[in-house]
């Protein structure tokens, strides 16, 4: 081959190598992500919305990526991603995903899980020996995450677990468990949608912080490392321009303790 022709054979090359890589670069995957079913203001399926909805849409759509939503009963969370029936999932629930091909993100939310009293009992929780005698009614997972709080209320046969957080706030104010553990938002929600459609009196409670809030707890998990490093600069760029802030405030307003 003469060096004309070699020449003229760089540019052949530079401009497939353009046309291969440029669509790969702006094209998207569909990421089919496991969501929890009732856990508002986070996530509401009848919608696709919910503040955890929202911003990881638009940290995955800012590679090109388009979110599909799949929502499961919280404690199916793991076991659908560890199933392949998704692409990733929005909490591990407390199980290490690595060995399940997992590639974990960056945290999109907290929750900021709290011990929920009504006042009129005067509790005081401060020790995991303060849950002592007292029946706990919890999301799922919560034994596996808290295991130095919950672990003799479990052994005692005090503990439950609900997927549907809303009896949480029915069954306590009625007196039913001493204890709720929930994240502060989800039942402050739940208590005042409660209010709006049924004959319902939220007595005053007290939330008890027990641990430092871990972001990592919260941290969602992808089958695709590409998809996870997209998801994690689109994240950034959320946070940087404020677009985080703008949407806890959609949904939650000026909500403060």
């Amino acid at each position: 081959m003469s060096i004309l022709k070699n020449r003229s054979a760089v540019p052949l090359l530079c401009g497939w190598a353009l046309a291969v890589l440029l669509p790969m670069a702006s094209s998207g995957a569909e990421v089919r992500m496991a969501f929890g079913e009732k856990i508002p203001p986070f996530c509401f399926p009848e919608t696709d919305s919910g503040i955890e909805i929202e911003i990881i849409r638009e940290a995955l759509a800012f590679r090109g990526h388009v979110l599909k939503p799949a929502y499961y009963p919280f404690a199916r969370i793991p076991i659908a991603f560890k199933a392949g029936s998704v692409d990733a999932a929005m909490t591990d629930l407390g199980e290490n995903m690595d060995k399940a091909g997992g590639y974990y993100g960056e945290p999109a939310v907290f929750y900021d899980n709290v011990f929920i009293t009504l006042k009129e009992r005067n509790v005081t929780i401060k020790t995991p020996a303060d849950l002592r005698g007292l029946t706990v009614i919890a999301f799922p997972g919560a034994a596996r995450r808290y295991p130095l709080w919950l672990d003799d209320v479990k052994k005692s046969g005090r503990y439950f677990e609900q997927n549907n957080q809303s009896l949480q706030v029915m069954t306590l104010n009625a007196g039913h468990y001493d204890v709720a553990l929930s994240d502060r938002s989800i039942f402050r929600y739940f208590s005042s949608a409660l209010q709006k459609t049924k004959d319902f009196r939220p007595k005053p409670v007290v939330m008890h912080s027990f641990v430092k809030m871990n972001p990592q707890d919260y941290r969602p998990v992808f089958r695709d490392p590409v998809v996870r490093d997209d998801f994690n600069a689109g994240l950034r760029q959320l946070k940087a321009a404020g677009r985080v802030n703008a949407i806890y405030k959609k949904y939650l307003g000026d909500q403060q303790d």
